[in-house]
């Protein structure tokens, strides 16, 4: 491509095509890293794939504008047109309108996927258009393998891009739609019945067959889908609140919503389907002897299941709770039992929360820190689960105060 390039005309078009190489290998990455393979997660979790597929968005739609504008300057100043004229060329030729569909898909999903834009979608609608990722992908291809002489018949470049797009969308069949489809009907998953522990939060039992060989640990999450009328289209990424017992599982919700609250009023006996388990947030993550756990509303329950599972002795785990009101420590008398029952000491942070980081107001007026709570943070690994701000800021100060990242597992809900 290099030895092609003689003037500006051609310098141009060599940006584009290589922009264009660059932005759609991130794309296909992405969609390899929101697969939800078994191996990546358990290699470095579900939330760190889906954080680093989230990352790669916007430097992806970048060096697609980058190539669309490269080429269509490129072009051009070779054929001594102005950008419009050129521009309404391309759209003439075969695949090209495909290709600015894909782009403009892109641009949608990119731009719903900004944290300020996200926050005032439903959740629904976020997740319907994030799928057009799929389409943008499909769209673009034609024109990469019809067009110009990279991705030409016979060459290795275009054995290399058809491969990793197999991969790519082979993965997400394979993982996102034929694994958890197979597994649902098998385990036969239904409400077994519904407990109110809080006004604003229940636990849900489930039952099936042969539910231990999911292998499913305490604390890890599926993607739950739950089969009546008013249900059966949105799927609900939530932790187990218990370790695994017998045939029986059981989620903890929160009401934060008509959805959520829709999920809690099901009838006993509904059909359950399910993609996971999903996470580093259990016993086997762990690297050290001593257990740190820092949790945070709804996020308590994955906790106080982590603290199940986990293989301590006395005085090997230390756990914090953090809610603005009493109300809002769920299970709390769950996992003073369960500290109880293994030495581990739990404390609890109520009240507003300061500011300026993550614990109460008042416990931080008192002297509180990560470090009194956790003495032994940085011979421990750290879990941390509760709302994403609240999360990074207990990660932040525990990297500020020398600890490891690699023994700091934050679980992330994503799809």
């Amino acid at each position: 491509m290099l030895s092609e390039v003689t003037d500006l005309g051609s310098a141009l078009t060599a940006a584009g095509i290589l922009t264009g190489l660059i932005a759609t290998d991130l794309v296909l990455v992405m969609l390899v890293l929101a697969a939800r393979i078994p191996l990546l997660d358990r290699a470095v979790g579900h939330d760190r794939a889906i954080a680093l597929h989230g990352r790669l968005g916007k430097p992806a739609l970048y060096l697609l504008l980058a190539h669309a504008v490269f080429l269509t300057v490129g072009y051009a100043v070779a054929d001594g047109t102005d950008v419009v004229s050129e521009t309404l060329l391309l759209f003439s030729i075969t695949d090209m309108p495909l290709a600015y569909l894909g782009l403009g898909l892109l641009i949608s999903v990119v731009v719903t996927s900004v944290i300020a834009v996200r926050r005032h979608l439903p959740r629904e609608l976020w997740h319907g258009v994030h799928l057009l990722s799929y389409a943008a992908v499909l769209a673009a291809l034609p024109h990469e393998l019809s067009l110009g002489g990279i991705l030409m018949e016979g060459t290795w470049q275009r054995v290399y891009w058809i491969s990793l797009t197999v991969i790519a969308f082979g993965s997400i069949v394979v993982f996102r739609v034929a694994v958890p489809l197979v597994r649902s009907l098998r385990h036969r998953l239904v409400v077994d019945r519904i407990e109110w522990i809080a006004h604003d939060v229940a636990s849900i039992w489930l039952r099936g067959q042969n539910v231990s060989r999911l292998a499913a640990h305490g604390g890890q999450f599926f993607t739950w889908r739950f089969w009546t009328g008013r249900t059966w289209w949105h799927a609900h990424p939530i932790s187990l609140s218990a370790a695994p017992a017998g045939d029986r599982l059981r989620i903890t919700v929160r009401v934060l919503g008509a959805g959520t609250r829709r999920l809690t009023a099901v009838p006993i006996g509904t059909r359950v389907s399910f993609a996971g388990p999903y996470g580093l947030f259990r016993d086997a993550a762990r690297t050290t002897p001593l257990l740190a756990i820092a949790a945070a509303g709804i996020g308590i329950t994955p906790a106080r299941a982590l603290l199940e599972g986990a293989s301590t002795t006395p005085g090997d785990a230390t756990v914090l709770l953090r809610a603005s009101t009493r109300d809002g420590l769920y299970l709390f008398d769950e996992v003073v039992d369960l500290a109880t029952e293994r030495g581990a000491a739990v404390y609890t942070s109520v009240g507003s929360r300061d500011p300026n980081g993550w614990l109460a107001a008042r416990d931080v007026a008192r002297g509180v820190s990560i470090r009194s709570i956790f003495p032994d943070l940085l011979e421990s690994d750290l879990f941390i689960c509760g709302p994403d701000a609240w999360s990074e800021a207990v990660e932040r100060d525990a990297l500020t105060a020398g600890m490891p990242a690699r023994r700091i597992h934050v679980e992330r809900f994503a799809s």
